[in-house]
């Protein structure tokens, strides 16, 4: 793993990035790596862009990651995707997104076209990023697909030197026991599908 890792991750205010962060430090911790985050919250009661930023490794210093310095971007809406990527995803950095629009007001609008998986795969295409596009069809609560993100990063090994034990020790300190249990279950899975 590199040393400083740098994982920045995007979304939608309600979409779970909170968790998805939360998880990736304390399964980081428990694996025994250093780790620094910070979480930016923005709109998030609005549906707006929420975003965390996670550095893993003894030589990182603060939790800020500059622009394009990021390893590993992860996106759970494709607008918000795109925009990681473009912000802050290295060339040649990997980015996995999960297949969904929650789209924003200048879309709804009609002021702006909105981005599909094409764009992003052009992107990607254009500066050698290696994509992971992520879905699942019917989740319990739309939430959950922060779920499948993060058993996805395992399932890919999108972060070197964490072990599925780890992601659960961090997700059943996190999780009340009926949601563990259920949050389990779907880790499990999209991990062996």
């Amino acid at each position: 793993m590199e040393n400083p890792f740098n994982i920045f991750l995007i979304g939608v205010g309600g979409q779970g990035i909170g968790l998805v962060s939360e998880v990736i430090a304390r399964a980081a911790d428990a694996a025994g790596i250093a780790v620094h985050g910070a979480d930016t919250h923005g709109l998030a009661q609005r549906g707006g862009s929420v975003s965390s930023f996670i550095r893993l490794g003894d030589k990182a210093y603060s939790p800020m990651i500059m622009r394009n310095c990021a390893q590993l971007v992860i996106g759970l809406e494709l607008h918000e995707a795109l925009r990681g990527c473009n912000e802050y995803l290295i060339d040649k950095g990997t980015l996995l997104c999960y297949d969904a629009v929650w789209q924003p007001l200048p879309v709804r609008l009609g002021l702006s076209e909105a981005v599909s998986i094409d764009v992003i795969e052009k992107e990607c295409e254009s500066r050698n990023i290696k994509l992971y596009k992520v879905f699942k069809d019917n989740l319990p609560d739309s939430i959950m697909q922060n779920i499948v993100v993060l058993a996805s990063l395992l399932k890919y090994n999108l972060i070197p030197s964490l072990k599925k034990e780890n992601y659960i020790i961090a997700m059943k300190d996190i999780l009340p026991e009926k949601s563990f249990s259920l949050n389990l279950s779907l880790f499990e899975e999209v991990l062996n599908s």
